[in-house]
């Protein structure tokens, strides 16, 4: 069973763990992920309704920006949900990963400094109404599912063991 270290509320625990999950593990997940994939990789697509990598990790740079720099920040984002879904332009590897890494630096910068007391704060982001807490657990837990697809393609295009774990 987990503890909370003793200098720390189990709110900040909480919100600690979740900056832990997206900056230490799934952001460097996702650079291992394609480490063995092409540009080209990076955008294919079995089939025209399934997303690609690339289409991936523009939803989730945009999808973070939007429910933590924004909503829980404070701060002026524009997003345009759907053009990360209809982008074809095959944008390169290292600036996806630029981008996504950006945005996981602001985040962890928002989550760093949220004050605990807005945990049960309403927000009202897209078309739900939720608390701060509900908030991180969905930008956490939202990040992680997406991570799970992009690892799939990734060893469906490069039929490499990603080795991600080391049990």
């Amino acid at each position: 069973m987990l503890t909370t270290p003793l200098n720390e509320s189990t709110e900040r625990y909480f919100i600690d763990c979740c900056r832990t999950k997206l900056v230490k593990e799934y952001l460097s997940k996702i650079i291992q992920a394609l480490e063995h994939l092409s540009d080209e990789d990076l955008w294919w697509r079995a089939h025209e309704t399934n997303n690609s990598i690339g289409n991936l990790m523009l939803h989730l740079t945009g999808n973070i920006t939007q429910w933590a720099f924004q909503h829980l920040g404070g701060n002026t984002f524009h997003r345009n949900r759907d053009a990360e879904f209809a982008e074809r332009t095959h944008l390169p590897k290292d600036e996806l990963i630029a981008r996504l890494s950006s945005a996981v630096t602001d985040v962890d910068t928002v989550l760093a400094e949220f004050p605990i007391e807005k945990l049960r704060q309403l927000y009202s982001i897209q078309k739900y109404e939720v608390t701060g807490l509900e908030a991180i657990l969905h930008i956490t837990e939202h990040f992680s599912y997406h991570v799970g697809q992009i690892v799939y393609v990734s060893k469906l295009r490069s039929g490499k063991d990603l080795k991600l774990y080391n049990l």
